[in-house]
């Protein structure tokens, strides 16, 4: 079910962004990336804050990943978007969070791919 809803929330914000205009802007895509790495922070402080530093990392990488896309070629920021996808697949065995939610690391692989 996460699978299905990712997608269909992916697609949907896809849709919702051309028909707004939104995907005009070469920033868009990036602001995504950079939103989504984010909410592992989120989640760490929600679970108390033990791994706040080594997904701080993480998010700094994808978000060096957003900027230099950015800034050079915006494919960057769609290989980052795929790799992040994966990261979600294995972030449980690399990183532990205990705020992270059961369903989150499918959801976000689905939406992020």
């Amino acid at each position: 079910m996460e699978y299905f809803v990712g997608v269909a929330v992916a697609l949907a914000v896809g849709i919702f962004t051309t028909v707004a205009g939104l995907d005009r802007d070469r920033s868009l895509y990036l602001v995504i990336l950079i939103v989504i790495a984010s909410y592992y922070d989120l989640f760490a402080v929600i679970g108390g804050g033990a791994s706040l530093g080594s997904e701080t990392l993480v998010f700094a990488a994808f978000a060096l990943a957003a900027v230099i896309g950015f800034r050079t070629n915006l494919w960057i920021v769609v290989v980052a978007l795929v790799g992040h996808g994966l990261f979600d697949w294995y972030h449980g065995q690399l990183i532990e969070n205990a705020g992270v939610p059961a369903w989150w690391p499918m959801w976000c692989l689905s939406y992020d791919a």
